[in-house]
Formats: C-alpha cells, structure tokens, sequence
C-alpha cells in the first residue's frame, strides 16, 4: 500500500491514452468521456501528492514521475485540441517545448544528485492549463455562444493565455536554476 501514491501517478499514463482514443473516435458522448476521464486524471493528480506528502512518504519516482504525468496528460489534450480545430498549433508547440525543455533540466539536475519537485509556479501552470482544458471541452461538447467552441475568438484567447502563461513559468523555472545550467563541469 506503500505504493498508492505511485500507482495514481501511473494511473495518470494510461488514463492520457483512453482519453487521446476518447477525443479521436466518432461515437455518441465520446468527447464526453474524454472530458469525465481528464478530470479523474486531474484529481488523481492532487491526491496522489496529498498521499504521498501526508500518509504514504514521498518518493523520488514521484517527485519526477508526477510532475512528468502531468505533463503527458495536458500535452496530450492539448495536441487533441489542435486536431479538433480548438487550438492553434503553434500554441501547442510552445507548450510542449516549455514542458520538454524543463523535464530535460529536471534530468539534468538529478544527474548531478539533486531531486527537484514541483515548485509553485509550476502548479499554478498545471492548475490553469487543466482549467482550460476543461472548458475547451465544454466547448466542444456544448457549442453556446458562451462557451470555447472550436474556431471560437475565446477559443484562441484562452489558448494564446495558457501558452503565454507555460512560456513564463519556464522562464522563470530557467532563471531560478540558471546557476545549474551555467554550472561548469568538472
């Protein structure tokens, strides 16, 4: 049982695949379900650190498989969202270089010994970027005026807000451990 907290990481993986299958097929209340499995994705999210920082312990895998998790799962619907015509491409390809250019830092960093977790910038991002998500699936699922249909001026608005606010945070992550990337080897 000591292992809950990773296998809710784990959980995270898998439930990114059934989801991306969800936002893809043609069938009735598919999108819906894509939509029902990312928000037990995103919860899975806050339990597992719960857990883990309050009754189970946390372990190095989690601290880089967590934050890895989370990014698999947004990269993922975000991807899906380029397909569905909800968010532009390269919006897409801004946040998914931030995630890949710090999860390349965060191996970097433990090459030289030094576990990073989440920091709260990062979770901010992960927080916000789920929230989006959600409501680019209500505006897909739910085509009102109100709401982020696909093609919609809000649709981009809040696509272009997320990408910019993911750019920043990997800018500020980049700055705050600058002194690991200038860091000469020897």
């Amino acid at each position: 049982m000591k292992s809950l907290p990773n296998h809710l990481t784990i959980s995270r993986f898998w439930m990114t695949a059934v989801m991306m299958v969800c936002m893809s097929v043609h069938f009735p209340y598919a999108r819906i379900a894509a939509l029902v499995i990312f928000i037990i994705a995103s919860i899975t999210d806050a339990l597992d650190g719960y857990l883990a920082r309050n009754y189970f312990g946390c372990t190095s895998f989690g601290k880089m498989m967590d934050p890895l998790a989370d990014k698999v799962l947004v990269c993922a619907a975000f991807i899906g969202f380029v397909e569905l015509g909800s968010i532009s491409a390269w919006m897409v390809v801004l946040i998914v270089a931030r995630e890949f250019m710090v999860t390349g830092m965060r191996l970097l960093m433990i090459e030289k010994g030094i576990v990073m977790p989440a920091g709260m910038w990062g979770k901010v991002k992960t927080t916000v970027q789920m929230i989006v998500i959600c409501l680019l699936f209500f505006g897909l699922i739910w085509p009102l005026t109100w709401l982020p249909a696909p093609g919609s001026s809000l649709a981009w608005w809040l696509g272009f807000g997320v990408a910019l606010l993911t750019a920043w945070t990997g800018i500020v992550y980049f700055w705050q451990k600058r002194h690991v990337i200038w860091e000469k080897e020897g």
